[in-house]
């Protein structure tokens, strides 16, 4: 048991690493909160909620993955160097992909209660 907590204690230290140092990663985290606190709002089904979840857990679990990928390959080496540069633009990559598709669904889900709740 005392190792799992120990594991909690690193896990957590990574993720306030990346909340204080990481501006993407405060920019997704401050998102969540906005699209959370909507969600209460609007008043989400259980469905929809677990698919907010998801998302949002998606996203920033990608983050750290990509904040990880640009220490390893600063650590790796100091130079320019095209593989580098594609390891850190792919991780990128994965984080735009899965956001852009975050915030689509999040739009499908929210967009037709807002329109509800004006008519």
């Amino acid at each position: 048991m005392r190792k799992f907590f120990k594991s909690f204690t690193f896990a957590m230290a990574g993720i306030m690493h990346c909340f204080k140092t990481e501006r993407n990663f405060k920019i997704h985290v401050w998102t969540a909160l906005v699209v959370v606190s909507a969600g209460l709002l609007t008043g989400l089904s259980l469905l929809e909620w677990f698919t907010i979840c998801i998302f949002i857990g998606g996203v920033l679990a990608l983050e750290l993955i990509n904040s990880a990928v640009e220490r390893i390959v600063d650590l790796v080496t100091n130079e320019r160097h095209p593989l580098a540069k594609q390891a850190k633009d792919l991780a990128a990559g994965a984080v735009l992909v899965f956001a852009f598709t975050s915030a689509i669904v999040g739009l499908l889900i929210f967009i037709p209660k807002w329109f509800s709740l004006m008519n």
